[in-house]
């Protein structure tokens, strides 16, 4: 019986340990920031794109730091890369069931936008998810977030929720019940309805290709694609997102 409670408290004590992590990092570099102008350090003379960049990557660095180095420090609770689905190179099949992966995501998350603009009162399916990187206008600044939108967050993302919190999960919970609460706290901390429900659809692909394969590089790769074709009509062909909205 004891045993039963404990699995339950590790199901529901790990996705809330991932979420406290997420906004520590955030509230500690607002807190850098914040001790930099109290010491007068000219941060407004630096580019916006670089502040962003430097801010996103350390944000993701310092939430991995502490989702696996607390536990490890304090328990000796180790995360290993075969728990997180990183101890193979990537292999062929990683890369072949990507445009697969994708044409199911795309089905998935066309379907919930369909379902939930036509029985959700007020919902707003073109709300543009807010990503930090407005107005870019140099060449270096479009590179700078390429590199961060499209590299460093998918790899990131991947290693904390498909890697650390899915892979801690389906060790104590059903694979069903470790792809939804995986799926909702990713589709929770990227904000908006309509963002929420693209990102439970690619999440819980993504958590699947996770499953199947052992290897967390299938759900990178397949993330990277999402993120590359999202960045390519936010910041180069702008003009078909508001064609397409009218």
């Amino acid at each position: 019986m004891l045993r039963k409670y404990s699995k339950w408290l590790m199901i529901l004590a790990i996705p809330v340990w991932v979420a406290l992590s997420f906004y520590a990092a955030q509230a500690l570099v607002l807190g850098i920031f914040w001790l930099l102008a109290v010491f007068m350090v000219p941060l407004t003379v630096i580019n916006e794109a670089i502040l962003n960049s430097i801010s996103t990557v350390l944000v993701y660095v310092i939430t991995l730091a502490i989702v696996v180095g607390v536990p490890w420090l304090t328990r000796k609770y180790k995360t290993s890369l075969k728990d997180l689905g990183l101890d193979e190179l990537p292999a062929w099949i990683d890369i072949l069931i990507t445009p697969a992966g994708l044409i199911v995501y795309l089905v998935i998350s066309s379907l919930f936008l369909m379902l939930a603009t036509n029985f959700l009162p007020g919902f707003d399916a073109n709300q543009v998810q807010q990503v930090g990187f407005d107005n870019l206008s140099r060449q270096y600044e479009f590179i700078l977030a390429f590199v961060v939108l499209v590299v460093a967050v998918p790899v990131a993302e991947e290693m904390l929720f498909r890697g650390f919190l899915f892979g801690k999960l389906k060790k104590n919970a059903p694979i069903w019940l470790a792809i939804l609460i995986t799926s909702i706290l990713f589709a929770t901390l990227h904000g908006a309805w309509n963002v929420a429900l693209d990102t439970f659809a690619l999440s819980v692909v993504l958590c699947i290709l996770r499953q199947i394969t052992g290897r967390l590089w299938p759900s990178i790769l397949l993330h990277m694609v999402k993120n590359g074709i999202a960045f390519y009509f936010l910041f180069i062909n702008t003009s078909f997102l508001t064609t397409l909205g009218g």
